[in-house]
């Protein structure tokens, strides 16, 4: 474990994600001098925020032979204008924010003797800061500059997150009046199997098929919910996420999809996706019964193209099954078909990830979402590294993950596939970011939407969280419980977060 001690309970998460970058298979603790004092324990890194009267920092790491060594100080003084927030305010927070994370990295790359692709930066949305910058008139020049200088982004990082910026610009174009429009997400936390590096809430399809009536009985009540919230704006936007939607039987999907179209007016969607995911979880009657019902975008995901890997990662499916399920889906006339990837799987290296590219490039996608693979709380990869046990599922000598995030990119610019979203998570290999590539017109515009965290998001189901977007600028946000029974126990608490969220305008709050 590597423990870290702060003065002032501020900026834990930024401390916790990029030291976690740094270590990737230690557990990071961040907390104050005193908790750490109750427990006798000596902290690794001992951070000093001072007060908000005097906002001065210093980071200070134990040396081999026990002493604390002075790595960096700062105080507010002299401080110049491209240290100040993206939005030109002048905000001492912000502010030394940017320098505790800048100093820490400095001090982090001294320290472990290799740098991040993505520098300082710790949150999920990096394509926010060319996004808007593009949006203030800045020339590519100038973001170049100001991620190289206040974060450390690298040149592919930041060409990457330039070029994304531009093509997802291009897109809201297509949206219209997008503001004043809103997205639907509906949660299915049903799967055929748990997979080894998932931590999403979603439960075995097994023991819940004799309730998988009532808990679509409670989507419904919600969906009716949604009518009301909606307040005669458009629709623009449906996803259908897990968990595994397509555990649903085909009757199922289409009683689903059916409330939908009866409850909310639809004339204005432009997209209606549903994640199909495991290949084994697929067959004709239930594509025919998402086509009828007007499913225009769907995903079949294999995340490997390597049955080792399948195994290893608890897919209980095969390589063929998802070559069968893919083609059965063209046959069906889905001509918008996106497949998962994930980079980092146990056991797998640039040889394993070739592979793979190869055999998704056989089948053309229109849509690509790289992985990085994030080790997450909650799943059992993440207690088995975290433990040290040798399962043989976590090799000693990993691959260089940035060299797989390479080949993949070089594979999907093959295949015709241009970079359209991006967003990171904690925990990901090699501090690396997920990306969606995909053919001119066939970008998933609920991702774009749901990233740069332009338009309201009302999610339905168990473990969902609806997202408000005020004409402010400001964001809020309500969740469901992840727990199924819990989720269908407590349906009117869950309906009425989101009321009270969505009426919080209206009520001046």
């Amino acid at each position: 474990m590597i423990p870290i001690s702060i003065d002032i309970d501020r900026y834990k998460y930024d401390i916790h994600s990029l030291v976690r970058a740094f270590y990737p298979r230690e557990e990071v603790c961040v907390r104050t001098e005193e908790e750490w004092a109750e427990q006798e324990t000596a902290p690794f890194l001992k951070i000093c925020l001072g007060t908000d009267a005097m906002p001065e920092l210093s980071i200070r790491l134990r040396g081999s032979r026990g002493e604390m060594l002075e790595t960096g100080t700062w105080s507010p003084e002299g401080v110049s204008a491209s240290e100040h927030s993206t939005n030109g305010s002048d905000d001492s927070v912000h502010t030394q924010k940017n320098v505790l994370k800048r100093l820490l990295y400095e001090m982090l790359v001294r320290e472990t003797g290799h740098a991040l692709p993505w520098g300082s930066l710790t949150g999920i949305r990096p394509t926010r800061i060319p996004m808007q910058m593009l949006e203030d008139g800045r020339t590519e020049e100038e973001i170049h500059t100001y991620l190289r200088e206040l974060f450390y982004v690298s040149e592919e990082k930041r060409s990457l997150s330039i070029e994304i910026a531009h093509r997802e610009r291009q897109v809201l174009e297509t949206l219209g009046d997008f503001r004043n429009g809103y997205s639907l997400y509906i949660g299915i936390p049903f799967c055929p199997t748990t997979c080894l590096y998932c931590s999403f809430p979603s439960y075995a399809i097994g023991a819940w098929k004799n309730r998988v009536e009532d808990y679509l009985h409670c989507l419904d009540e919600e969906l009716k919910l949604v009518a009301t919230l909606g307040g005669g704006r458009s629709l623009q936007t449906i996803y259908v996420g897990g968990g595994t939607p397509t555990t649903l039987t085909a009757e199922q999907l289409s009683r689903l999809l059916t409330m939908v179209r009866e409850r909310l007016d639809t004339g204005a969607c432009r997209e209606l996706t549903v994640e199909a995911g495991r290949p084994d979880s697929l067959d004709r009657d239930k594509l025919v019964a998402m086509k009828r019902a007007g499913v225009t975008r769907i995903s079949v995901n294999p995340q490997t193209m390597n049955e080792e890997t399948l195994q290893r990662i608890g897919r209980r499916h095969t390589v063929r099954q998802t070559i069968d399920a893919y083609r059965l889906a063209r046959e069906e006339g889905f001509d918008n078909i996106n497949m998962d990837l994930i980079l980092g799987l146990p056991g797998e290296g640039e040889a394993e990830v070739r592979h793979t590219m190869e055999e998704v490039a056989a089948l053309e996608p229109d849509d690509l979402t790289v992985h990085a693979l994030a080790v997450k709380r909650g799943s059992r990869l993440y207690e088995q590294m975290i433990s040290g046990k040798d399962t043989g599922e976590l090799p000693a000598d990993p691959p260089d993950p940035d060299r797989l995030m390479t080949i993949a990119a070089e594979g999907a610019r093959e295949m015709g596939l241009s970079p359209y979203y991006l967003y990171r998570q904690k925990n990901m290999t090699g501090n690396l970011e997920n990306t969606g590539y995909a053919a001119q017109g066939r970008e998933g515009l609920y991702n774009i939407l749901i990233m740069e965290e332009l338009q309201d998001i009302i999610a339905i189901g168990a473990g969902t969280v609806s997202k408000r977007v005020f004409g402010d600028g400001r964001i809020e946000r309500c969740d469901s419980v992840k727990e199924v029974a819990q989720y269908m126990d407590r349906l009117p608490e869950m309906m009425e977060r989101k009321r009270r969220l969505w009426e919080a305008e209206k009520n001046g709050i």
